[in-house]
């Protein structure tokens, strides 16, 4: 079974920015990001295929670009113009990604990075 380790929170003000990462234990196709707060399911941010097709949720879009780097197993997920809201554990997941849609393999998520924007 494929680990995922996310790394790349932290606290930041309003309007900053931070990058996520993600690194891979093994090879994997599709990756994606979900958020989430205490007493909240988790909301979908972002996923990307294996060969870089994307696609966004609502939730940070226009706001947040993921990418990847297949050589280091890695994804990334930049978020722009941080806002109070987006404060949240960000998990780094590894699923399949439809025409307009990812649905994550519910048992490969990450550990979580908490992501703190202050106002």
């Amino acid at each position: 079974q494929v680990r995922l380790v996310e790394s790349g929170g932290g606290l930041v003000q309003a309007g900053g920015s931070l990058r996520l990462s993600c690194v891979a234990s093994g090879d994997i196709d599709a990756m994606g990001w979900y958020r989430q707060t205490p007493g909240s399911y988790r909301d979908f941010v972002a996923a990307i295929s294996g060969n870089g097709r994307t696609y966004y949720g609502d939730s940070m879009k226009g706001r947040s670009t993921i990418s990847r780097d297949n050589a280091k197993k890695t994804a990334y997920l930049q978020m722009n113009a941080l806002r109070h809201e987006d404060t949240a554990v960000y998990y780094c997941t590894e699923g399949t990604l439809g025409d307009n849609w990812y649905r994550p393999n519910s048992e490969t998520w990450g550990q979580g990075t908490q992501v703190t924007v202050s106002s």
